[in-house]
């Protein structure tokens, strides 16, 4: 069963909770309904080491690249 990470707009607390299906989960510190579900990013963990990572994300569009990058093997946008 996956684990969302979920934000309470009543206390503005954020929180992790197993999920069954379409169920809404209550805010385990106020009990507030109003959550909402974050989208939050992928990690994976491979095992016989003590390292993880995270999943590397997009490339930018090409002609862009970020505040950082130097022109060249960015890693951070890729350029």
């Amino acid at each position: 069963m996956p684990i969302y990470e979920y934000h309470c707009k009543a206390c503005n607390s954020t929180f992790e909770e197993l999920v069954f299906g379409d169920e809404t989960p209550s805010c385990p510190k106020c009990k507030s309904m109003e959550t909402e579900k974050l989208i939050s990013r992928c990690s994976c963990h491979f095992g016989g080491g003590s390292g993880s990572f995270d999943l590397p994300s997009a490339p930018a569009p090409s002609g862009g690249g970020c505040a950082g990058c130097s022109g060249g093997n960015c890693s951070t946008c890729g350029h």
